[in-house]
């Protein structure tokens, strides 16, 4: 494919091909879905969902941004195809794989709540909550930056985990891409039952691992008698003398992180997946502050294909947080958890909607001009909240594939004498319940 950069009008037909297609891959109540992600785009500030209606993107009535979640069937496979199809000129996809929870703590007429986890501000306080977790898959398009581009963002429900989770949605994605892709994994999916099932996907994995494990070494060559050894020495990572000679060591001085002492050792292994060898990384930072989000020491474990050298793989942990920016970015800006819908389901349609808007961003960061407001700053390189704010003349000039609503009358209302009866209340789902 040819490296030369695309015109404006390559852009621009791009952007309206893509719109067109994801609009089909709505399935029924598209119209009504389609003009709710616009709303969504062009409303800069909402303190109820009801409230995206006014917007001039959405040219129905009120009671139409429920009934669209209630009516809707996206297509998942299909909106998902749309999105591999803009990785199709990527040499080596940088994925990143992550779960969030939306709190529902005050919905007990809502189905399958679980607890989740949820860092909290307050020292002290459980970081958990009460409502449902979803689970994401992002492709990261850029070295620097805050873009996080989602191929799958679904929900974790009841009888799943987000590891289960993560490892069907990769089964979803890695096989369609034409490269071999690396994913970025936080320390939850760094274990032997996330690294066994993942095995036969195709795809290179870069996980953190908590600083209190014990992994095993290659066993020692066969003696010839007995059963043959399946693991060798303990590697402790508290423990400095079980490590060993490091396979490759190396200094660096970045200017962002300052120095860095970073080791690598080879064919390591979980002790309940022996069959699977890691190499692990040390980086050790001597200047930072020694707390969560400034560790000292952290521990990384590559896992599949070899990797290559180690002053070119050592960084690529460090885009991980992209698909942080993400959560808070559909959080804050696109009212992800503003909604407070009934059932999982509805849940679930609007969600759907949280990747297509972004990839709409995405391909709409080449047609806009950077509209700062009075406080902010001119950027260069937009952040996914410049391209929203200044989506409005862009939207003017493409218009919407979404057909003119077709008005119906007004509604009955409730029947007369038809008794009114409470919604039922559900439990909190716990996944793990305890046992005497």
């Amino acid at each position: 494919m040819s490296n030369t950069t695309p015109t404006p009008a390559e852009n621009l037909n791009k952007l309206v091909v893509f719109r067109r297609t994801a609009y089909l891959g709505l399935g029924r109540a598209r119209d009504a879905m389609f003009e709710l992600g616009d709303a969504v785009l062009r409303t800069r500030h909402a303190n109820s969902f009801a409230e995206l209606s006014l917007s001039l993107a959405f040219r129905r009535k009120w009671p139409s941004v429920y009934e669209a979640l209630q009516d809707s069937r996206p297509d998942r496979a299909a909106l998902r195809r749309l999105y591999l199809a803009q990785l199709a000129w990527v040499k080596r996809p940088l994925l990143v794989g992550d779960h969030t929870a939306w709190s529902r703590l005050e919905a007990p007429t809502l189905r399958d709540r679980t607890i989740e986890h949820q860092p909290t501000p307050v020292p002290g306080a459980k970081p958990i909550t009460v409502g449902q977790g979803y689970s994401t898959l992002v492709w990261v398009p850029e070295s620097q930056g805050s873009w996080a581009l989602p191929l799958a963002h679904e929900r974790i429900a009841s009888d799943s985990s987000p590891l289960r989770m993560m490892v069907a949605q990769l089964r979803q994605v890695c096989p369609h891409l034409d490269e071999r892709g690396l994913v970025l994994l936080d320390a939850e999916y760094g274990c032997a039952p996330f690294v066994k099932d993942s095995a036969d996907i195709p795809c290179d994995k870069l996980m953190r691992l908590r600083s209190n494990l014990c992994l095993r070494t290659a066993p020692p060559p066969y003696p010839g008698w007995g059963r043959p050894a399946v693991h060798g020495r303990k590697f402790k990572f508290r423990d400095a003398r079980t490590w060993g000679k490091p396979t490759e060591t190396l200094a660096v001085d970045d200017p962002d992180l300052g120095h860095l002492l970073i080791r690598l050792w080879a064919n390591l292994h979980f002790l309940k997946a022996p069959g699977h060898p890691l190499w692990v990384m040390r980086i050790e930072r001597p200047h930072a502050r020694g707390t969560r989000r400034d560790p000292r020491v952290l521990w990384l474990a590559w896992c599949g294909a070899p990797p290559p050298p180690l002053h070119a793989s050592w960084r690529l942990y460090f885009r991980r947080p992209t698909v942080d920016h993400w959560y808070r970015f559909i959080k804050h800006s696109l009212f992800w958890t503003l909604p407070c819908l009934k059932t999982p389901e509805q849940a679930e349609r609007w969600s759907d909607l949280m990747p297509l808007l972004t990839w709409e961003l995405w391909l709409a960061r080449p047609l806009v001009t950077d509209h700062a407001l009075p406080w902010q700053k001119h950027l260069a390189l937009l952040t996914p909240g410049r391209v929203r704010q200044s989506l409005e003349p862009l939207f003017a000039q493409i218009g919407t594939p979404a057909q003119l609503p077709k008005p119906r009358g007004k509604s009955p209302g409730w029947p007369t004498g038809r008794p009114r009866t409470k919604a039922p209340r559900y439990a909190i789902v716990k996944k793990r319940p305890k046992h005497n």
